[in-house]
Protein backbone atom coordinates (compact mmCIF):
# COMPACT_ATOMS: atom_id res chain seq x y z
CA UNK A 1 0.00 0.00 0.00
CA UNK A 2 1.41 3.42 -0.97
CA UNK A 3 1.78 6.16 1.64
CA UNK A 4 -0.96 8.36 0.11
CA UNK A 5 -3.56 5.59 0.36
CA UNK A 6 -2.35 4.69 3.84
CA UNK A 7 -2.69 8.23 5.20
CA UNK A 8 -6.06 8.65 3.49
CA UNK A 9 -7.42 5.49 5.13
CA UNK A 10 -6.07 6.61 8.52
CA UNK A 11 -7.71 10.05 8.19
CA UNK A 12 -11.06 8.50 7.20
CA UNK A 13 -10.97 6.11 10.18
CA UNK A 14 -9.92 8.97 12.48
CA UNK A 15 -12.85 11.04 11.21
CA UNK A 16 -15.37 8.27 11.91
CA UNK A 17 -14.02 7.52 15.40
CA UNK A 18 -13.70 11.22 16.27
CA UNK A 19 -17.31 11.76 15.17
CA UNK A 20 -18.29 8.99 17.58
CA UNK A 21 -16.26 10.68 20.35
CA UNK A 22 -18.05 13.94 19.57
CA UNK A 23 -21.47 12.29 19.84
CA UNK A 24 -20.45 10.67 23.14
CA UNK A 25 -19.02 14.03 24.33
CA UNK A 26 -15.58 12.52 24.85
CA UNK A 27 -12.19 14.19 24.17
CA UNK A 28 -11.26 14.09 20.47
CA UNK A 29 -7.75 13.15 21.55
CA UNK A 30 -8.98 9.75 22.69
CA UNK A 31 -10.42 9.21 19.21
CA UNK A 32 -7.06 9.88 17.58
CA UNK A 33 -5.25 7.47 19.90
CA UNK A 34 -7.92 4.79 19.40
CA UNK A 35 -7.49 5.22 15.64
CA UNK A 36 -3.81 4.44 16.11
CA UNK A 37 -4.60 1.31 18.11
CA UNK A 38 -7.02 0.13 15.39
CA UNK A 39 -4.72 0.76 12.40
CA UNK A 40 -1.63 -0.40 14.30
CA UNK A 41 -0.25 -3.92 14.68
CA UNK A 42 -2.39 -4.55 17.79
CA UNK A 43 -5.58 -4.82 15.63
CA UNK A 44 -5.64 -4.54 11.81
CA UNK A 45 -2.00 -3.67 11.06
CA UNK A 46 -2.90 -1.13 8.37
CA UNK A 47 -0.04 1.22 9.24
CA UNK A 48 2.89 -0.09 7.22
CA UNK A 49 4.80 3.20 6.73
CA UNK A 50 5.62 3.99 10.35
CA UNK A 51 8.72 5.97 9.38
CA UNK A 52 6.69 8.32 7.17
CA UNK A 53 4.14 8.83 9.94
CA UNK A 54 7.03 9.52 12.33
CA UNK A 55 8.27 12.33 10.08
CA UNK A 56 4.80 13.86 9.69
CA UNK A 57 4.16 13.64 13.43
CA UNK A 58 7.42 15.48 14.12
CA UNK A 59 6.13 18.33 11.96
CA UNK A 60 2.99 18.44 14.12
CA UNK A 61 4.93 18.53 17.37
CA UNK A 62 7.29 21.20 16.04
CA UNK A 63 4.42 23.39 14.80
CA UNK A 64 2.53 23.00 18.08
CA UNK A 65 5.50 24.14 20.17
CA UNK A 66 6.32 26.88 17.66
CA UNK A 67 2.82 28.34 18.15
CA UNK A 68 3.13 28.00 21.93
CA UNK A 69 6.41 29.90 21.72
CA UNK A 70 4.70 32.68 19.77
CA UNK A 71 2.49 33.28 22.81
CA UNK A 72 5.34 33.01 25.33
CA UNK A 73 6.64 36.55 25.37
CA UNK A 74 9.64 37.27 27.64
CA UNK A 75 7.22 38.89 30.10
CA UNK A 76 5.18 35.68 30.41
CA UNK A 77 8.37 33.65 30.86
CA UNK A 78 9.48 36.00 33.64
CA UNK A 79 6.04 35.72 35.28
CA UNK A 80 6.05 31.94 35.60
CA UNK A 81 9.77 31.15 35.27
CA UNK A 82 10.52 30.83 38.99
CA UNK A 83 7.39 28.80 39.71
CA UNK A 84 7.97 26.60 36.65
CA UNK A 85 11.55 25.78 37.60
CA UNK A 86 10.79 25.04 41.26
CA UNK A 87 7.68 22.98 40.46
CA UNK A 88 9.26 21.22 37.48
CA UNK A 89 12.46 20.24 39.28
CA UNK A 90 10.62 19.36 42.49
CA UNK A 91 8.12 17.12 40.75
CA UNK A 92 10.84 15.35 38.75
CA UNK A 93 12.90 14.74 41.91
CA UNK A 94 10.05 13.45 44.10
CA UNK A 95 8.46 11.33 41.36
CA UNK A 96 11.83 9.79 40.54
CA UNK A 97 12.54 8.85 44.16
CA UNK A 98 9.08 7.43 44.89
CA UNK A 99 8.89 5.71 41.49
CA UNK A 100 12.24 4.02 42.07
CA UNK A 101 11.17 2.81 45.51
CA UNK A 102 7.89 1.39 44.17
CA UNK A 103 9.63 -0.36 41.25
CA UNK A 104 12.21 -1.87 43.62
CA UNK A 105 9.50 -3.13 45.96
CA UNK A 106 7.79 -4.79 42.98
CA UNK A 107 10.95 -6.79 42.31
CA UNK A 108 12.47 -4.96 39.35
CA UNK A 109 16.25 -4.80 39.07
CA UNK A 110 18.30 -1.67 39.82
CA UNK A 111 18.64 -0.59 36.18
CA UNK A 112 14.99 -1.44 35.40
CA UNK A 113 13.80 0.51 38.44
CA UNK A 114 15.82 3.55 37.35
CA UNK A 115 14.37 3.47 33.83
CA UNK A 116 10.82 3.01 35.13
CA UNK A 117 11.23 5.82 37.68
CA UNK A 118 12.45 8.26 35.03
CA UNK A 119 9.71 7.17 32.60
CA UNK A 120 7.04 7.92 35.23
CA UNK A 121 8.55 11.34 35.86
CA UNK A 122 7.93 13.10 32.55
CA UNK A 123 4.51 14.28 31.39
CA UNK A 124 3.38 14.91 27.83
CA UNK A 125 3.68 18.58 26.88
CA UNK A 126 2.05 17.93 23.51
CA UNK A 127 -1.04 16.23 24.94
CA UNK A 128 -1.49 18.83 27.67
CA UNK A 129 -1.10 21.73 25.25
CA UNK A 130 -3.77 20.20 23.02
CA UNK A 131 -6.17 19.70 25.94
CA UNK A 132 -5.57 23.19 27.38
CA UNK A 133 -6.10 24.70 23.94
CA UNK A 134 -9.36 22.76 23.50
CA UNK A 135 -10.56 24.03 26.90
CA UNK A 136 -9.43 27.60 26.22
CA UNK A 137 -7.28 27.53 29.38
CA UNK A 138 -3.89 28.12 27.78
CA UNK A 139 -3.88 31.78 28.91
CA UNK A 140 -5.11 31.01 32.44
CA UNK A 141 -2.77 31.21 35.42
CA UNK A 142 -2.64 27.45 35.90
CA UNK A 143 -2.26 27.00 32.14
CA UNK A 144 0.81 29.25 31.98
CA UNK A 145 2.36 27.58 35.01
CA UNK A 146 1.65 24.10 33.63
CA UNK A 147 3.24 24.91 30.28
CA UNK A 148 6.22 26.34 32.16
CA UNK A 149 6.99 23.31 34.30
CA UNK A 150 6.22 20.89 31.46
CA UNK A 151 8.84 22.67 29.36
CA UNK A 152 11.28 22.35 32.27
CA UNK A 153 10.53 18.63 32.19
CA UNK A 154 11.16 18.54 28.43
CA UNK A 155 14.56 20.16 28.88
CA UNK A 156 15.47 17.63 31.57
CA UNK A 157 14.16 14.78 29.41
CA UNK A 158 16.21 15.98 26.46
CA UNK A 159 19.35 16.15 28.58
CA UNK A 160 18.67 12.69 29.98
CA UNK A 161 18.11 11.17 26.53
CA UNK A 162 21.29 12.79 25.22
CA UNK A 163 23.26 11.39 28.18
CA UNK A 164 21.85 7.86 27.75
CA UNK A 165 22.45 7.89 23.99
CA UNK A 166 25.97 9.27 24.32
CA UNK A 167 26.90 6.93 27.18
CA UNK A 168 25.98 4.01 24.92
CA UNK A 169 28.72 5.23 22.59
CA UNK A 170 31.24 5.27 25.44
CA UNK A 171 31.32 9.04 26.06
CA UNK A 172 31.92 10.18 29.64
CA UNK A 173 29.49 12.34 31.61
CA UNK A 174 31.96 15.25 31.60
CA UNK A 175 32.30 15.10 27.82
CA UNK A 176 28.53 15.12 27.39
CA UNK A 177 28.10 18.03 29.84
CA UNK A 178 30.79 20.07 28.10
CA UNK A 179 29.23 19.50 24.67
CA UNK A 180 25.78 20.54 25.89
CA UNK A 181 27.19 23.64 27.61
CA UNK A 182 29.08 25.04 24.62
CA UNK A 183 26.28 24.26 22.17
CA UNK A 184 23.72 25.98 24.39
CA UNK A 185 25.96 29.02 24.90
CA UNK A 186 26.58 29.32 21.16
CA UNK A 187 22.86 29.14 20.40
CA UNK A 188 22.01 31.79 23.00
CA UNK A 189 24.55 34.22 21.52
CA UNK A 190 23.44 33.62 17.92
CA UNK A 191 19.74 33.96 18.71
CA UNK A 192 20.30 37.10 20.77
CA UNK A 193 22.07 38.76 17.85
CA UNK A 194 19.34 37.70 15.42
CA UNK A 195 16.52 38.97 17.66
CA UNK A 196 18.32 42.19 18.50
CA UNK A 197 19.59 43.25 15.09
CA UNK A 198 18.19 41.15 12.23
CA UNK A 199 14.50 40.40 12.80
CA UNK A 200 13.40 44.01 13.58
CA UNK A 201 14.79 45.16 10.23
CA UNK A 202 13.16 42.33 8.29
CA UNK A 203 9.69 42.39 9.88
CA UNK A 204 8.21 44.86 7.39
CA UNK A 205 9.74 42.99 4.45
CA UNK A 206 8.19 39.66 5.46
CA UNK A 207 4.74 41.16 6.05
CA UNK A 208 4.39 42.66 2.56
CA UNK A 209 2.98 39.39 1.22
CA UNK A 210 0.71 37.06 3.21
CA UNK A 211 2.12 34.05 1.37
CA UNK A 212 5.68 35.14 2.11
CA UNK A 213 4.87 35.70 5.78
CA UNK A 214 3.41 32.19 5.93
CA UNK A 215 6.43 30.70 4.18
CA UNK A 216 8.87 32.61 6.39
CA UNK A 217 7.05 31.40 9.52
CA UNK A 218 7.27 27.75 8.48
CA UNK A 219 10.89 28.15 7.39
CA UNK A 220 11.92 29.87 10.62
CA UNK A 221 10.08 27.46 12.92
CA UNK A 222 11.10 24.22 11.25
CA UNK A 223 14.55 25.49 10.29
CA UNK A 224 15.48 26.43 13.85
CA UNK A 225 14.04 23.14 15.13
CA UNK A 226 16.21 21.26 12.62
CA UNK A 227 19.24 23.34 13.63
CA UNK A 228 18.75 22.38 17.29
CA UNK A 229 18.35 18.75 16.24
CA UNK A 230 21.56 18.87 14.21
CA UNK A 231 23.41 20.07 17.31
CA UNK A 232 22.15 17.08 19.28
CA UNK A 233 19.41 19.00 21.09
CA UNK A 234 15.64 18.52 20.99
CA UNK A 235 13.46 19.39 17.99
CA UNK A 236 10.75 20.37 20.48
CA UNK A 237 12.96 22.86 22.32
CA UNK A 238 14.18 24.27 18.99
CA UNK A 239 10.64 24.84 17.75
CA UNK A 240 9.66 26.46 21.04
CA UNK A 241 12.65 28.81 20.95
CA UNK A 242 11.79 29.69 17.33
CA UNK A 243 8.34 30.77 18.47
CA UNK A 244 9.66 32.76 21.43
CA UNK A 245 12.06 34.67 19.17
CA UNK A 246 9.07 35.81 17.09
CA UNK A 247 6.80 36.53 20.08
CA UNK A 248 7.76 40.22 19.93
CA UNK A 249 7.27 40.25 16.15
CA UNK A 250 4.44 42.71 15.25
CA UNK A 251 2.61 40.02 13.28
CA UNK A 252 2.93 37.09 15.68
CA UNK A 253 -0.84 36.70 16.12
CA UNK A 254 -1.32 36.52 12.36
CA UNK A 255 1.50 33.99 12.09
CA UNK A 256 -0.11 31.89 14.81
CA UNK A 257 -3.54 31.87 13.15
CA UNK A 258 -2.08 30.85 9.79
CA UNK A 259 -0.11 27.96 11.28
CA UNK A 260 -2.92 26.38 13.30
CA UNK A 261 -4.67 24.37 10.52
CA UNK A 262 -1.31 22.95 9.45
CA UNK A 263 -0.49 22.10 13.06
CA UNK A 264 -3.83 20.38 13.64
CA UNK A 265 -3.46 18.08 10.62
CA UNK A 266 0.04 16.91 11.50
CA UNK A 267 -0.86 16.54 15.20
CA UNK A 268 -3.62 14.10 14.31
CA UNK A 269 -0.97 11.92 12.69
CA UNK A 270 1.18 12.25 15.82
CA UNK A 271 -1.55 10.93 18.11
CA UNK A 272 -2.45 8.18 15.63
CA UNK A 273 1.21 7.12 15.60
CA UNK A 274 1.28 7.22 19.41
CA UNK A 275 -1.75 4.94 19.55
CA UNK A 276 -0.26 2.52 17.02
CA UNK A 277 2.76 2.02 19.28
CA UNK A 278 0.73 0.96 22.29
CA UNK A 279 1.59 -2.74 22.20
CA UNK A 280 -0.11 -4.58 25.02
CA UNK A 281 2.19 -7.60 25.36
CA UNK A 282 1.59 -10.17 28.11
CA UNK A 283 -1.26 -8.59 30.09
CA UNK A 284 -1.50 -11.18 32.88
CA UNK A 285 2.18 -10.86 33.77
CA UNK A 286 2.22 -7.06 33.98
CA UNK A 287 -1.35 -6.36 35.16
CA UNK A 288 -0.60 -5.68 38.85
CA UNK A 289 2.50 -3.47 38.26
CA UNK A 290 0.62 -1.62 35.49
CA UNK A 291 -2.28 -0.83 37.83
CA UNK A 292 0.06 0.32 40.63
CA UNK A 293 2.18 2.55 38.37
CA UNK A 294 -0.89 3.96 36.61
CA UNK A 295 -2.46 4.91 39.95
CA UNK A 296 0.83 6.46 41.05
CA UNK A 297 0.96 8.64 37.92
CA UNK A 298 -2.77 9.50 37.94
CA UNK A 299 -2.91 10.31 41.67
CA UNK A 300 0.65 10.60 43.02
CA UNK A 301 2.03 13.05 40.46
CA UNK A 302 -0.85 15.55 40.91
CA UNK A 303 -0.45 15.35 44.71
CA UNK A 304 3.26 16.17 44.38
CA UNK A 305 2.56 19.22 42.19
CA UNK A 306 -0.27 20.38 44.46
CA UNK A 307 2.05 20.19 47.47
CA UNK A 308 4.76 22.18 45.71
CA UNK A 309 2.33 24.86 44.51
CA UNK A 310 0.79 25.11 47.95
CA UNK A 311 4.28 25.70 49.32
CA UNK A 312 4.68 28.48 46.72
CA UNK A 313 1.49 30.13 48.08
CA UNK A 314 -0.87 29.35 45.22
CA UNK A 315 -4.45 28.56 46.14
CA UNK A 316 -5.79 25.03 46.15
CA UNK A 317 -7.72 25.39 42.89
CA UNK A 318 -4.69 26.57 40.90
CA UNK A 319 -2.62 23.77 42.42
CA UNK A 320 -5.31 21.19 41.69
CA UNK A 321 -5.79 22.25 38.07
CA UNK A 322 -2.04 22.37 37.43
CA UNK A 323 -1.55 19.05 39.20
CA UNK A 324 -3.90 17.26 36.81
CA UNK A 325 -1.63 18.18 33.90
CA UNK A 326 1.09 15.80 35.11
CA UNK A 327 -1.21 12.78 35.44
CA UNK A 328 0.17 10.95 32.41
CA UNK A 329 3.52 9.82 31.06
CA UNK A 330 5.19 11.46 28.10
CA UNK A 331 6.18 10.42 24.61
CA UNK A 332 9.69 10.99 26.00
CA UNK A 333 8.97 8.12 28.41
CA UNK A 334 8.14 5.76 25.55
CA UNK A 335 11.22 6.89 23.62
CA UNK A 336 13.41 6.36 26.69
CA UNK A 337 12.07 2.85 27.28
CA UNK A 338 12.52 1.97 23.61
CA UNK A 339 16.11 3.22 23.80
CA UNK A 340 16.74 1.15 26.94
CA UNK A 341 15.38 -1.94 25.19
CA UNK A 342 17.57 -1.25 22.14
CA UNK A 343 20.66 -0.95 24.36
CA UNK A 344 19.84 -4.23 26.10
CA UNK A 345 19.13 -2.59 29.46
CA UNK A 346 15.45 -3.60 29.55
CA UNK A 347 13.34 -6.66 28.82
CA UNK A 348 10.25 -6.78 26.61
CA UNK A 349 8.20 -7.07 29.80
CA UNK A 350 9.27 -3.58 30.95
CA UNK A 351 8.53 -2.14 27.50
CA UNK A 352 5.01 -3.63 27.56
CA UNK A 353 4.50 -2.42 31.13
CA UNK A 354 5.37 1.21 30.40
CA UNK A 355 3.33 1.07 27.18
CA UNK A 356 0.21 -0.01 29.09
CA UNK A 357 0.83 2.66 31.74
CA UNK A 358 1.10 5.16 28.89
CA UNK A 359 -2.25 4.15 27.41
CA UNK A 360 -4.05 4.17 30.77
CA UNK A 361 -2.60 7.47 32.01
CA UNK A 362 -2.98 9.34 28.71
CA UNK A 363 -6.64 8.31 28.48
CA UNK A 364 -7.29 8.85 32.19
CA UNK A 365 -5.63 12.25 32.42
CA UNK A 366 -7.45 13.45 29.30
CA UNK A 367 -10.78 12.90 31.04
CA UNK A 368 -9.46 14.39 34.28
CA UNK A 369 -8.39 17.59 32.55
CA UNK A 370 -11.51 17.92 30.40
CA UNK A 371 -13.71 17.55 33.50
CA UNK A 372 -11.35 19.27 35.94
CA UNK A 373 -13.94 21.79 37.16
CA UNK A 374 -16.34 19.00 38.10
CA UNK A 375 -13.56 17.10 39.87
CA UNK A 376 -12.54 20.23 41.76
CA UNK A 377 -16.08 20.72 43.07
CA UNK A 378 -16.08 17.10 44.19
CA UNK A 379 -12.76 17.22 46.07
CA UNK A 380 -12.48 20.91 46.99
CA UNK A 381 -13.29 20.47 50.68
CA UNK A 382 -10.47 17.93 51.05
CA UNK A 383 -7.80 20.12 49.44
CA UNK A 384 -7.26 22.71 52.18
CA UNK A 385 -4.12 20.88 53.29
CA UNK A 386 -2.48 21.92 49.99
CA UNK A 387 -3.07 25.63 50.54
CA UNK A 388 -0.97 27.98 52.65
CA UNK A 389 -2.60 31.06 54.01
CA UNK A 390 -0.80 34.05 52.52
CA UNK A 391 0.22 36.74 54.97
CA UNK A 392 -0.37 40.24 53.63
CA UNK A 393 0.54 43.63 54.96
CA UNK A 394 -2.96 45.09 54.85
CA UNK A 395 -5.60 43.78 57.23
CA UNK A 396 -8.79 43.86 55.19
CA UNK A 397 -11.05 41.75 57.40
CA UNK A 398 -14.07 43.68 58.75
CA UNK A 399 -13.23 46.73 56.62
CA UNK A 400 -16.04 48.11 54.45
CA UNK A 401 -15.35 49.05 50.83
CA UNK A 402 -17.27 50.83 48.13
CA UNK A 403 -15.95 48.49 45.44
CA UNK A 404 -14.29 45.09 45.26
CA UNK A 405 -12.56 43.97 42.08
CA UNK A 406 -11.88 40.27 41.49
CA UNK A 407 -9.04 39.75 39.01
CA UNK A 408 -6.60 42.55 38.25
CA UNK A 409 -4.95 41.61 34.96
CA UNK A 410 -6.02 43.22 31.65
CA UNK A 411 -9.53 44.64 32.24
CA UNK A 412 -9.00 45.06 35.97
CA UNK A 413 -6.20 47.54 35.33
CA UNK A 414 -8.70 50.02 33.83
CA UNK A 415 -11.09 49.72 36.77
CA UNK A 416 -8.32 50.54 39.24
CA UNK A 417 -7.76 53.86 37.47
CA UNK A 418 -11.48 54.65 37.65
CA UNK A 419 -11.69 53.81 41.37
CA UNK A 420 -8.91 56.27 42.07
CA UNK A 421 -10.46 58.94 39.87
CA UNK A 422 -13.89 58.82 41.58
CA UNK A 423 -12.37 58.52 45.05
CA UNK A 424 -13.93 55.14 45.81
CA UNK A 425 -12.64 53.01 48.65
CA UNK A 426 -11.62 49.84 46.83
CA UNK A 427 -10.09 46.40 47.31
CA UNK A 428 -8.38 44.36 44.57
CA UNK A 429 -8.52 40.56 44.94
CA UNK A 430 -6.40 38.17 42.88
CA UNK A 431 -5.28 34.56 43.27
CA UNK A 432 -1.84 35.05 41.73
CA UNK A 433 0.73 35.70 44.52
CA UNK A 434 3.03 37.54 42.10
CA UNK A 435 0.25 39.95 41.11
CA UNK A 436 -0.50 40.62 44.78
CA UNK A 437 3.19 41.26 45.52
CA UNK A 438 3.39 43.74 42.62
CA UNK A 439 0.24 45.55 43.75
CA UNK A 440 1.42 45.72 47.36
CA UNK A 441 4.76 47.17 46.29
CA UNK A 442 2.84 49.85 44.35
CA UNK A 443 0.73 50.76 47.38
CA UNK A 444 -2.49 49.28 46.00
CA UNK A 445 -5.04 48.02 48.53
CA UNK A 446 -5.22 44.33 47.70
CA UNK A 447 -5.72 40.86 49.08
CA UNK A 448 -4.79 37.36 47.99
CA UNK A 449 -7.86 35.19 47.61
CA UNK A 450 -10.02 32.92 45.49
CA UNK A 451 -13.47 34.04 44.34
CA UNK A 452 -14.65 30.42 44.44
CA UNK A 453 -13.84 30.07 48.16
CA UNK A 454 -17.01 30.73 50.20
CA UNK A 455 -15.12 31.04 53.48
CA UNK A 456 -12.93 33.73 51.97
CA UNK A 457 -15.96 35.61 50.60
CA UNK A 458 -17.53 35.59 54.06
CA UNK A 459 -14.60 37.74 55.28
CA UNK A 460 -15.32 40.57 52.82
CA UNK A 461 -18.36 42.31 54.36
CA UNK A 462 -20.38 41.85 51.16
CA UNK A 463 -23.55 43.10 52.89
CA UNK A 464 -22.30 46.70 52.83
CA UNK A 465 -20.56 46.67 49.44
CA UNK A 466 -21.79 49.07 46.75
CA UNK A 467 -20.16 47.48 43.71
CA UNK A 468 -18.61 44.10 42.87
CA UNK A 469 -16.69 43.69 39.62
CA UNK A 470 -15.32 40.37 38.39
CA UNK A 471 -13.00 39.99 35.40
CA UNK A 472 -12.83 36.21 35.91
CA UNK A 473 -13.85 34.42 32.68
CA UNK A 474 -14.74 31.12 34.39
CA UNK A 475 -18.52 30.53 34.25
CA UNK A 476 -18.80 28.39 37.40
CA UNK A 477 -16.78 30.83 39.51
CA UNK A 478 -18.73 33.83 38.20
CA UNK A 479 -22.20 32.35 38.75
CA UNK A 480 -21.19 31.28 42.26
CA UNK A 481 -19.89 34.78 43.04
CA UNK A 482 -23.07 36.46 41.76
CA UNK A 483 -25.23 34.11 43.85
CA UNK A 484 -23.09 34.73 46.93
CA UNK A 485 -23.33 38.52 46.67
CA UNK A 486 -27.05 38.48 45.93
CA UNK A 487 -27.72 36.19 48.91
CA UNK A 488 -26.60 38.96 51.29
CA UNK A 489 -26.96 42.16 49.25
CA UNK A 490 -29.88 43.08 46.95
CA UNK A 491 -28.75 46.59 46.00
CA UNK A 492 -25.06 46.16 45.12
CA UNK A 493 -24.04 46.69 41.51
CA UNK A 494 -22.54 43.47 40.12
CA UNK A 495 -20.52 43.63 36.92
CA UNK A 496 -19.04 40.46 35.39
CA UNK A 497 -17.30 39.25 32.22
CA UNK A 498 -18.60 36.74 29.69
CA UNK A 499 -17.55 35.43 26.27
CA UNK A 500 -20.87 33.66 25.65
CA UNK A 501 -24.35 35.08 25.03
CA UNK A 502 -26.00 32.12 26.79
CA UNK A 503 -23.76 32.59 29.83
CA UNK A 504 -24.53 36.32 29.84
CA UNK A 505 -28.28 35.57 29.99
CA UNK A 506 -27.70 33.21 32.93
CA UNK A 507 -25.67 35.85 34.79
CA UNK A 508 -28.53 38.33 34.33
CA UNK A 509 -31.05 35.73 35.54
CA UNK A 510 -28.98 35.24 38.71
CA UNK A 511 -28.84 38.96 39.44
CA UNK A 512 -25.88 40.50 37.60
CA UNK A 513 -26.31 44.23 36.97
CA UNK A 514 -24.23 44.32 33.79
CA UNK A 515 -22.35 41.69 31.80
CA UNK A 516 -19.32 42.90 29.87
CA UNK A 517 -18.80 41.04 26.60
CA UNK A 518 -15.39 42.33 25.46
CA UNK A 519 -15.74 41.55 21.74
CA UNK A 520 -19.22 43.05 21.42
CA UNK A 521 -18.23 46.02 23.56
CA UNK A 522 -15.22 46.63 21.33
CA UNK A 523 -17.44 46.63 18.24
CA UNK A 524 -19.89 49.02 19.89
CA UNK A 525 -17.08 51.40 20.84
CA UNK A 526 -15.54 51.30 17.35
CA UNK A 527 -18.88 51.95 15.64
CA UNK A 528 -19.44 54.79 18.11
CA UNK A 529 -16.21 56.39 16.90
CA UNK A 530 -17.51 56.27 13.33
CA UNK A 531 -20.79 57.85 14.39
CA UNK A 532 -18.98 60.52 16.40
CA UNK A 533 -16.19 61.48 13.97
CA UNK A 534 -17.79 60.45 10.65
CA UNK A 535 -15.19 61.10 7.91
CA UNK A 536 -12.97 63.51 9.86
CA UNK A 537 -9.52 61.91 9.51
CA UNK A 538 -7.86 64.42 11.85
CA UNK A 539 -10.05 63.21 14.72
CA UNK A 540 -9.22 59.59 13.95
CA UNK A 541 -5.55 60.57 13.93
CA UNK A 542 -6.03 61.95 17.45
CA UNK A 543 -7.74 58.72 18.53
CA UNK A 544 -4.85 56.82 16.96
CA UNK A 545 -2.20 58.72 18.91
CA UNK A 546 -4.11 58.31 22.17
CA UNK A 547 -4.51 54.60 21.57
CA UNK A 548 -0.82 54.14 20.76
CA UNK A 549 0.07 55.86 24.04
CA UNK A 550 -2.38 53.61 25.90
CA UNK A 551 -0.94 50.48 24.27
CA UNK A 552 2.57 51.63 25.16
CA UNK A 553 1.56 51.98 28.79
CA UNK A 554 -0.03 48.52 28.71
CA UNK A 555 3.07 46.97 27.17
CA UNK A 556 5.34 48.64 29.75
CA UNK A 557 3.24 46.98 32.45
CA UNK A 558 3.59 43.60 30.75
CA UNK A 559 -0.05 43.31 29.70
CA UNK A 560 -0.89 41.17 26.68
CA UNK A 561 -4.19 40.86 24.83
CA UNK A 562 -5.44 37.25 24.95
CA UNK A 563 -5.57 35.18 21.79
CA UNK A 564 -8.74 33.12 21.57
CA UNK A 565 -8.71 29.93 19.55
CA UNK A 566 -11.97 28.14 18.89
CA UNK A 567 -11.96 24.38 18.55
CA UNK A 568 -14.69 22.06 17.39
Amino acid sequence: MDIFTEISIVIVIATVISALMKVLKQPMLIGYILTGVIVGPAVFGLMQSAESFEIFSQFGVALLLFIVGLNLSPKVIREVGKVAVITGLGQVLFTCIVGYMVASLLGFSLIESLYIAVALTFSSTIIILKLLTDKGDLDSLYGKISVGFLLVQDILATIFLVIVSASALGNSFLDISFQLAWKSATLVIILYLVIKFLLPKLSGFFAVSQEFLFLFSIGWGLGLAAFFHALGLSIEIGALVAGVTLSLFPYHYEISSKMRPLRDFFLILFFVLLGSRLMIGNISEIAIPAIIFSLFVLIGNPLIVMSLMGFLRFNKKTGFMAGLTVAQISEFSLILIALGYKLGHLSEKVVSLVTVVGLVTIAGSSYMIMYSNTLYKLFSKYLNVFERKVKIKINTQDEIYDSILFGYNRIGFDFLGVFRKIGAKYLIIDYDPDVINDLESSGVNCKYGDASDNEFLDELSLKEIKMVISTIPDYEVTISLVDKVRSVNDIAIIMVISHSIDDAYRFYEHGASYVVMPHFLGGTYASGLVEKHKFDKSKFDTERENHIKHLGKRRSLGHEHPSIEKNG
